[in-house]
């Protein structure tokens, strides 16, 4: 039988679609107010502490030296403390304060707008039975939280349960999509990536810059227009893909134990309305 492409693998991966869903939160946060990330960051740490910056980065997704930055500007608020980690001298972990707790809560009100509004495709029935899905996928119940925040948890989540598998690869679950585009492209343009991908080009370049230093991907010149790359899977990128392909069927088989085959069906569903016509 021939091998399924990891695009395949991908075709019904839960993982992409609340990916999608995930950004377009974040996209409508940042456009309603660019301190969004503010709220991002305290709504986290006050459900737990991050033992570093980078494991924070990693958790939410954003790039570690905004990380930084904005860890260094919540600090200086007086909203964060970062103490030196006893597992790790070489890191800090990250507590949320009183002060940042107050903060937080104060933010709320134009989270729960947004979610409001990002939400209207569904009817108020089509948002409860959301929110009870989504909280499937988290360790523990959470119903009294917003759509936004719970589509944000059950990302982080199934990222981890992802990263798990991809353990001694050098890869992480966010370079899924990547592969499987390249895997069907190469060779190709970064902007050709992007599209595939449905990111910027700054995000594509970013995972791009990721998979050059793990030997997974060559930058050439493309033929066809020299200021851009011409990307192509390496030899060792496309061995790679037969662990990502079964790390990304091993982590649907895993959704489907936590949501069962007709919640995941109906959880597809309930997302895919979230998104704007293509």
């Amino acid at each position: 039988m021939q091998e399924r492409t990891l695009a395949q693998a991908l075709s019904r991966s839960l993982g992409s679609l609340l990916r999608r869903v995930y950004a377009r939160f974040t996209a409508e946060a940042m456009s309603d107010d660019p301190r969004s990330r503010d709220f991002v960051v305290l709504d986290t740490l006050a459900d737990q502490d991050a033992d570093s910056q980078h494991e924070l980065a990693e958790r939410l997704g954003i790039n570690r030296t905004i990380m930084v930055r904005l860890i260094d500007r919540l600090q200086a608020e007086g909203y964060v403390t970062r103490t030196r980690n006893p597992a790790n001298r070489r890191s800090y972990v990250l507590s949320i304060t009183e002060k940042g707790r107050a903060a937080r809560d104060a933010m709320r009100e134009a989270v729960a707008e947004r979610d409001a509004r990002i939400t209207g495709s569904l009817t108020p029935a089509e948002r409860e039975r959301l929110n009870e899905l989504l909280s499937l996928l988290l360790p523990d119940p959470e119903p009294l939280r917003t759509t936004a925040y719970l589509v944000a948890q059950a990302h982080y989540r199934v990222r981890r349960m992802g990263d798990a598998r991809l353990a001694g690869t050098g890869l992480r679950t966010r370079h899924f999509g990547s592969m499987a585009a390249l895997e069907a492209l190469t060779p190709c343009s970064q902007q050709q990536l992007a599209r595939r991908m449905h990111v910027t080009e700054p995000a594509a370049a970013q995972i791009v810059d990721e998979l050059v230093r793990l030997g997974l991907v060559a930058r050439g010149q493309d033929p066809a227009d020299r200021r851009r790359y011409a990307l192509e899977l390496t030899p060792l990128g496309r061995e790679r893909l037969t662990a990502v392909r079964e790390a990304a069927e091993s982590l649907q088989a895993q959704v489907l134990s936590l949501v069962g085959a007709d919640g995941e069906r109906e959880l597809r569903a309930l997302l895919t309305k979230l998104l704007p016509d293509p």
